[in-house]
């Protein structure tokens, strides 16, 4: 691993393998997950989806005969074709984790990257605050003890 210059393919994959086995992406994931549904761009996307959803069903006519599998399948394909999904992911990206990469998340991949790289000689650094999520969770297991 020392012998590895910065970028090169092998070490990035080393310390991405070692982010995951940390539990890193995980809580990354948690977090931004926690308030996804609350953020504007979520309920935008999701009801403009709802709408096209909606109209697309209005111009079909139930019968025990449809088939259902065809139809969410094609219904799936326009969704994809029309572009609002990666319009809005964008925008859900943009109100969710962005704030959180310089705050949050960059601190604690560096700590874990310098860790990795030079085990034991990383000195006790100030944590990074803790989130809501993580503190309601830290309140109620203290509760409970």
């Amino acid at each position: 691993m020392a012998g590895l210059p910065p970028g090169d393919p092998q070490l990035v994959s080393m310390i991405v393998n070692h982010l995951k086995t940390q539990g890193l992406f995980d809580q990354f994931r948690r977090e931004c997950l926690a308030d996804v549904d609350t953020k504007p761009a979520y309920l935008n996307l999701k009801q403009r989806v709802d709408n096209f959803v909606s109209n697309h069903l209005s111009n079909h006519t139930w019968s025990p005969h449809l088939n259902k599998n065809q139809l969410r399948n094609n219904i799936r394909q326009l969704v994809l074709q029309s572009g609002m999904l990666e319009q809005g992911v964008d925008r859900i990206v943009a109100q969710v984790v962005d704030p959180k990469i310089n705050h949050i998340f960059r601190p604690q991949v560096e700590r874990v990257v310098r860790e990795f790289l030079s085990p034991g000689s990383c000195v006790d650094e100030p944590q990074v605050p803790l989130t809501a999520t993580e503190s309601k969770t830290d309140a109620i297991l203290e509760q409970g003890m």
